[in-house]
């Protein structure tokens, strides 16, 4: 898959073109491998009304793109000539949110249809531009967009071709403005318009070519990678609230490790995890085996349908650039338990200047690194103390993953992995045996002889099973 991704720049199939037209290629039922039955029936409903009202609407967008692809949607978008008001008179079930981006959800029960109205691009000339409905930064990043337009508008300010496919389930013809199914076709990311300009229109944009390669495998087209890298610090200027649910898409979706790779190619990590980075560059064998590790295991327990918690994801990801701080606190004559808390403070607190991580993730990450200190020290009853603590899972997951990153710790994993499968004579024994070995801090642990196969058991990344 990784060598797919690292196509990223390989040439056009043809000479670059303007991809979208006034007139779209339809694809009746016979050129095509949809079904309407294949479709939520909410909102194949929901275009049915909207057109029997006199609307244009239309499923689009990922769940048109997935299903040719043999992927089944996580959901259904419709895309509507409807302003959200009237969308709102027609369902009683329907909510209008957003102001950057104004939509309308319609719920059924759990199962929420967003419907949005054609969008048209920005006008060119500022004094033409309603701040209320549209307006842009300096830099020309969109601060606003709710101006309004026909299909053939919304088709072309539409960031990806293989996302500008409308479905209509009643006469069930594809209307393709873009040649996205050819690209769907050949597997190539290819912004629509002007790649540069479309980046600086929303930096994010960047991001999501990188989140559908992965998930998709496929390679992104020159010209729309080419001004990825000289683009990518304007993602510092998107709000951290937005760069926080952004990044859960990247690493939470299944294909976090494919991701991370092409994150780093393209120099679109450093500006999210600046200090992460930084420890990419100083220590890059060691850091890219643990965040790999963690990524992949965040990928298999997703696959295997098992929970994952964003807070242990985090703290693998910013864990490179702690150690570093805290040897720099203790340098100083602070403690180790009260440096490693310094130093976990201050490195959060600069992360969050980047992507607000909520506190309800933060306060686990600085335990399950907390953790990392109190886990060396196990004389009397520390140990069966720990194993008592809410976090020791989580902490003793992440020991094996910075052992399987190839950091020394004279087998403590190994130690407490057999600490819990002792029973209490065992463990008895196993406490008393600590001072025939000590390490530094006078507690460590004597190796133990074990098989090959070994017993050790991870959790993976969210710290319990």
């Amino acid at each position: 898959m990784l060598k797919k991704l690292f196509q990223s720049f390989r040439s056009p199939l043809r000479k670059p073109q303007q991809h979208v037209r006034t007139t779209p290629e339809v694809l009746s039922s016979s050129q095509h491998s949809l079904q309407r039955s294949q479709f939520s029936r909410y909102a194949v409903n929901i275009v049915e009304r909207l057109q029997t009202a006199g609307y244009q609407a239309y499923l689009v967008g990922g769940c048109v793109r997935d299903m040719m692809l043999g992927i089944t949607p996580k959901d259904f978008d419709v895309a509507t000539s409807a302003t959200p008001e009237q969308i709102r008179a027609e369902f009683r079930n329907a909510r209008i949110i957003g102001r950057r981006f104004k939509l309308v959800h319609i719920h059924f029960g759990r199962e929420i249809i967003e419907v949005a109205t054609f969008r048209a691009n920005h006008p060119i000339d500022d004094d033409d531009e309603d701040s209320n409905q549209s307006s842009r930064n300096e830099s020309g990043r969109i601060l606003r967009d709710n101006v309004y337009g026909t299909l053939e508008d919304d088709a072309q300010r539409r960031d990806f071709t293989i996302n500008a496919l409308y479905y209509d389930p009643v006469t069930e013809r594809v209307l393709d403005y873009a040649n996205g199914v050819h690209d769907i076709r050949n597997r190539l990311i290819r912004l629509i318009g002007d790649p540069q300009q479309r980046y600086k229109e929303d930096p994010v944009r960047m991001l999501r070519a990188v989140r559908f390669a992965a998930k998709l495998d496929f390679g992104i087209e020159k010209h729309s990678a080419t001004p990825i890298r000289p683009l990518a610090p304007m993602l510092r200027d998107i709000p951290s609230a937005r760069l926080f649910e952004e990044v859960l898409k990247l690493f939470l979706s299944g294909y976090a490790e494919a991701t991370f790779e092409m994150l780093v190619d393209l120099e679109l990590f450093e500006p999210l995890f600046p200090a992460s980075s930084k420890a990419l560059e100083d220590n890059p064998t060691y850091t890219h085996t643990l965040i790999s590790e963690a990524l992949a295991n965040t990928d298999l327990r997703i696959k295997q349908n098992k929970p994952v918690t964003p807070a242990f994801l985090f703290a693998a990801l910013l864990w490179p650039a702690l150690p570093a701080r805290v040897l720099r606190l203790q340098e100083r004559g602070m403690p180790p338990i009260p440096a490693m808390q310094e130093a976990a403070h201050e490195l959060i607190t600069e992360q969050c200047q980047r992507i607000a991580i909520p506190k309800r993730f933060t306060m686990p990450i600085r335990e399950i690194w907390d953790m990392q200190e109190r886990l060396p020290r196990r004389s009397g009853k520390r140990a069966d103390l720990l194993l008592e603590n809410p976090r020791f899972r989580a902490g003793y997951d992440f020991l094996l993953l910075r052992e399987s990153a190839g950091e020394e710790t004279d087998g403590l994993g190994e130690w407490w992995t057999d600490y819990q499968d002792a029973n209490d004579s065992g463990r008895r024994d196993m406490i008393r045996d600590l001072g025939s070995k000590p390490d530094a801090t006078g507690q460590g642990p004597r190796k133990r002889r074990r098989s090959s196969s070994g017993k050790r058991k991870r959790a993976g990344v969210d710290g319990a099973e």
